[in-house]
């Protein structure tokens, strides 16, 4: 109707979509022209196509002096504005715009002079589903869609570890070599006199590192992120006052570190507290933190004070694990044993809760101003983990027959990871006969021995090894190298995020709460139903014993009697100086239900077994009295693979003598057994009539059944519905009374008296009457009290008749205090039913009798009406018959 004004308000009302691109792109940096100088299609020319000065792949920076006009300077600048809006949409310029959008970036390039040839030879609008050949042009086929389970690449980071949000994380990157020391490490010898430093904490001495974000007990996890919790990270370590302030830096907020709190008590000797498992308040035994401004020429004392169990290898020989940084450097030396005075005890200081030991040991930096870690054993974390496995992943071999899957995602969303190792079957009937092996490690995240075992048997069956080969030929391996990746990433000893021992929750249904078990379960379960399982495994550590062994579970079938001893026996053979079966145990304990190895055993794997290797060394062969090595460990997952292709040897010679060899020693132990009982036994008959689980002793010990129930945070919850249902079950207490309702409480006692004593007199006389006319099946006595009749036979009361003495008679005047109670209330009296007469009411028949209160015999508190009864009150719950 008025085209001008329709003119005037194209000109001066902006475009929405061009607003909104205005302020979104100005807002992220993109642009930075003036609104009016955005291009238009309809004002402005377009870009000669012939100048490659146009075309940047990135901001206009130094080539600003060869665009001409500040008009097409503005032109190419919000092409790259579009072109980041692009990316950040997710858009390829071959897309039509969306719909609710009246322009699109690829109009805008058009305006800009940008041709489709153009914007397909920049890298940043290259298609991510375009495959492009080597003269980069666009192949019009797509990319194949990425693996569900692809996990590992080149191409793509790491995946950092999610931490809790509580826990405060250094950004340094720790890294160790591996190292095998050219001699052997022998125990430390006690001399006798090592001393025993007395525990003076906080008091005495000076804090010099303490965490302060730590997950207390009572708490729970909630959420996690990479690099934990948000913010600086604070400086923990103290400030040295110059270069001669000596004051060693402890830090441990890196992965698997645990050191809570370090006190100075002396020039040269520090205390140190170790964090408890999270969301805990026990599992101190794995430790594992940094020292820096070391001193050459001085002997450092260590004292752990909170150590938990009473029973540990350093009181046999163990030593601590020492790394020197400017060693590694210099001399490619990595972890070794270390320590002088060595001391395991019992800590005196007395806080009425749970009992600790103490840790001490001293030591000699081997040089000035060094950085050096300290452990209980070899460290392996989850980094270490990925970037082995990343290595396989970029393998051109080792990936044909390995492949890398998801199990599932932890409680803090770290990946769960499952290998399946095989080599390709020729035709289908091959690969169904394939039988399969399952192994784990790093259930208990301070455990670390376990993936040193992994990492060993890794090695071989993914090298070009002849047997490494045939194994692949023969078995599909499905192994699970890091169960609890959220315990070794914040350096738990035994327990998940959730606060429990995984190892104890096999049969959860709880699949929210422990993921990672859930899932190995039902994998294997899936794995049951498609093959045989001939064989499960998973590797642990153990703090109390030398040696390696393994626990497994003892087989009642006849006919397979001894057979899951035979595995353990080869490997013994194959590693005599380091695997120990006479420390194997294969005792079903109530407590091990929720294992692994039991769990999978009944599930119907044989061969279901927990290997068990030291933290310390090896009592055995030419290793006697020698801590063991990385080398050592990766070592016996060889002997794993080699022992399995004995096991299953087509020639069962070496079975053969395994088992006899096997009843030869159960028939020495079991004479052994019954000799010291005194007693002789005849082992000719059925083997099968021997319970062996009474022959071996018990594998308890370990305080890990304190973690089994429910996670924490549940745990949590059903304690707070404890609380509150006990807070609902106690009765109210009783408003103070006035002084008006205290009056009329006491004339309504006074006036009920005198009911009772008028009711009383005035009953006196039909007493006597109302018993003469009861029935002949009543019989006088002295006291006035009766007996039932015969055909009635009540019921006495069992606890009054043990209390009594069995010799002493029964006194007919005590059988109103053993005859059962009626709780019932009373019935309609009708010919030949039996009523029950309660004793102690009052005229209200509907109040209860008072507990407690003693009868008041023989006075009857019923009214004349029901004297029927009355004369039965003194009885309780006397039932009797009644007739017209």
């Amino acid at each position: 109707m008025f085209p001008a004004l329709e003119t005037h308000l194209k000109q001066t009302i902006p475009d929405p979509y061009e607003d909104f691109m205005y302020r979104h792109l100005q807002y992220y940096g993109y642009f930075k022209a003036q609104r009016g100088s955005l291009p238009n299609s309809a004002t402005h020319q377009h870009v000669r196509k012939n100048n490659p000065q146009y075309l940047l792949n990135g901001s206009l920076g130094e080539k600003d002096d060869l665009i001409p006009d500040t008009l097409q300077k503005e032109k190419l600048l919000y092409f790259h504005s579009c072109l980041g809006w692009m990316q950040w949409r997710g858009l390829s310029s071959l897309q039509p715009p969306p719909p609710r959008f009246k322009d699109s970036p690829a109009s805008a390039f058009r305006v800009a002079g940008i041709t489709d040839s153009h914007m397909l030879s920049l890298p940043h609008l290259r298609s991510r589903q375009l495959l492009y050949d080597e003269l980069d042009e666009v192949n019009p086929r797509l990319r194949e869609p990425q693996e569900l389970f692809s996990i590992l690449s080149t191409k793509r980071p790491l995946q950092a570890p999610r931490w809790p949000i509580e826990c405060e994380v250094i950004k340094e990157n720790i890294h160790h070599i591996e190292w095998a020391p050219p001699q052997p490490e022998y125990f430390y010898q006690p001399k006798g006199n090592e001393k025993v430093p007395e525990i003076v904490g906080e008091k005495k001495g000076t804090v010099v590192y303490q965490l302060d974000s730590v997950p207390t007990e009572g708490s729970y996890f909630t959420s996690s992120r990479v690099g934990g919790k948000r913010g600086i990270i604070k400086e923990l370590a103290v400030t040295l006052q110059g270069p001669e302030d000596n004051t060693l830096l402890f830090e441990s907020r890196f992965e698997s570190g645990n050191l809570q709190k370090a006190v100075r008590v002396d020039t040269y000797e520090y205390e140190l507290t170790l964090r408890t498992d999270l969301y805990t308040n026990k599992h101190t035994q794995w430790f594992y933190f940094r020292v820096q401004n070391t001193r050459r020429d001085a002997t450092y004392r260590f004292t752990i004070v909170n150590l938990l169990k009473p029973k540990s290898l350093y009181t046999v020989g163990m030593k601590p694990l020492l790394y020197s940084q400017l060693d590694a450097n210099t001399r490619n030396i990595g972890w070794r044993r270390e320590g002088n005075e060595i001391k395991y005890y019992k800590n005196n200081t007395d806080d009425g809760q749970q009992p600790f030991y103490c840790l001490t040991w001293t030591i000699q930096f081997p040089y000035d101003q060094d950085t050096c870690f300290f452990a209980h054993f070899y460290p392996y974390t989850y980094t270490d983990l990925q970037c082995y496995l990343l290595s396989v992943a970029n393998n051109p071999i080792q990936s044909q027959f390995c492949k890398l899957q998801t199990l599932c995602r932890s409680l803090a969303g770290n990946t769960v990871y499952l290998l399946t190792i095989t080599n390709p079957s020729q035709t289908p009937q091959e690969a169904a006969a394939k039988k399969a092996v399952v192994l784990s490690a790093r259930v208990h995240p301070g455990e670390s021995n376990g993936s040193w075992v992994m990492k060993g048997f890794l090695d071989f069956i993914l090298s070009n090894s002849p047997d490494a080969q045939l194994l692949r030929d023969i078995f599909v391996f499905k192994v699970l190298p890091m169960l609890n990746p959220d315990g070794v990433i914040v350096g738990n000893y035994r327990c998940s995020l959730a606060g429990r021992d995984l190892n104890r929750h096999y049969k959860t249904i709880l699949k929210e709460s422990f993921p990672c078990i859930w899932y190995t379960r039902n994998m294997i379960k899936r794995l049951l139903e498609e093959r045989e399982v001939l064989l499960y495994c998973d590797f642990h550590g153990h703090s109390r014993k030398n040696n390696i062994f393994l626990y497994g579970c003892n087989n009642n079938n006849r006919k397979y009697w001894l057979h899951e001893r035979v595995f353990p026996l080869m490997l013994c053979k194959n590693a005599p100086d380091k695997f120990s079966f006479h420390s194997c145990n294969f005792k079903v304990q109530k407590c091990k239900e929720g294992t692994g190895r039991v769990v999978m055993w009944r599930m119907g794997i044989l061969n279901s077994y927990t290997m068990e290797s030291t933290f310390g060394g090896s009592t055995l062969g030419n290793k006697r009295d020698t801590h063991f090595t990385i080398e050592d460990l990766k070592s016996l997952g060889y002997h794993v693979c080699d022992t399995l292709l004995d096991f299953c040897d087509p020639d069962q010679t070496k079975f053969t003598q395994c088992l006899a060899e096997l009843k030869e020693l159960l028939r020495q132990e079991i004479h052994k057994k019954f000799h010291e009982l005194g007693q002789d036994v005849d082992l000719e008959g059925s083997w099968s009539d021997i319970s062996l689980s009474d022959i071996e002793s018990s594998t308890s010990g370990s305080d890990s059944s304190l973690s089994d129930g429910l996670p924490v945070h549940l745990a949590n919850i059903a304690d707070e519905l404890t609380q509150k249902k006990k807070m609902f079950k106690k009765k109210k207490k009783k408003s103070l009374q006035t002084r008006k309702q205290r009056n009329e409480q006491y004339q309504k006692k006074n006036l009920m008296q005198k009911l009772k004593l008028t009711e009383d007199t005035s009953e006196k006389a039909g007493f006597a009457s109302t018993l003469q006319k009861q029935p002949t099946f009543f019989k006088n006595s002295e006291n006035s009290s009766f007996l039932p009749m015969k055909n009635e036979n009540p019921r006495l009361n069992e606890t009054n008749l043990n209390r009594r003495d069995k010799d002493t008679p029964l006194d007919p005047s005590m059988a109103t205090l053993i005859l059962p109670k009626n709780k019932g209330r009373m019935q309609n009296k009708k010919p030949g039913f039996t009523v029950s007469c309660s004793p102690k009411r009052t005229i209200n028949s509907s109040q209860e009798p008072v507990p407690g209160m003693k009868p008041n015999w023989p006075r009857s508190r019923y009214p004349a009406t029901k004297r029927g009864c009355a004369a039965m009150a003194a009885y309780p719950s006397l039932h009797i018959y009644t007739y017209p």
